[in-house]
């Protein structure tokens, strides 16, 4: 073949599926922000925790 196409397995690309609960109100304004910003809810929950890890203070 001169050209295959390569597939990855899932969850060898480096991410994993988990299962989260999360309240009403904060599915509600991440739901606004995915409509306003045109991205999915997964990747405005990626942006946003990353901020976060990146950016937390612990005292």
């Amino acid at each position: 073949m001169e050209n295959p196409l390569k597939i990855k397995r899932r969850g060898e690309d480096g991410n994993r599926v988990i299962t989260v609960r999360i309240a009403e109100d904060i599915l509600s304004q991440l739901d606004e922000l995915s409509k306003e910003t045109n991205r999915s809810r997964n990747e405005l929950i990626n942006i946003i925790l990353r901020h976060g890890i990146n950016n937390i203070e612990i005292e």
